[in-house]
């Protein structure tokens, strides 16, 4: 199995087992080893008493790249620290973008900064996420278990 392979085949089992991410309405557009591209549109049972989306929808899906993007080298990896800075007003009808780099990856940590844009490709939000990673594969026999 390449890797491609097996990053495809962990955020499948991932999403597949992810209800909030599911009624989030996630479309997964592009996953590799430390890379993913998601894609929502906000709906207005999302919105907060501003009639904006609730911070925690830009959060939820910067959250669940960095899962899949983390994971995607078929190591368990979990967040031990994340952040979000809000630059622009999301409203009903907005598609957005998550979308990952890998800044650091080492054995046990990884760093990672995900970049959320609307439909006119504008800012609208900053995530950045740091994960342990577990040592533990997804998949023993299907790829590189390395954490080295």
């Amino acid at each position: 199995m390449t890797e491609l392979e097996l990053a495809e085949k962990v955020v499948s089992r991932m999403y597949d087992g992810d209800p909030f991410s599911l009624w989030l309405g996630i479309e997964r557009v592009q996953v590799a080893p430390g890379t993913c591209i998601l894609r929502m549109r906000v709906r207005e049972e999302m919105l907060n008493g501003f009639g904006i989306a609730h911070g925690g929808i830009t959060y939820s899906l910067g959250d669940s790249c960095l899962a899949f993007a983390a994971n995607a080298h078929g190591i368990r990896s979990v967040s031990v620290e994340t952040s979000i800075s809000h630059t622009k007003p999301v409203i009903t009808g907005d598609l957005l973008t998550a979308r990952s780099s890998e800044l650091s990856l080492t054995g046990r940590i990884g760093v990672y900064h995900i970049t959320i844009t609307n439909q006119r490709d504008e800012t609208v939000a900053l995530f950045k996420g740091t994960v342990y990673r577990t040592g533990k594969p997804w998949f023993p026999n299907d790829g590189p278990t390395s954490t080295a």
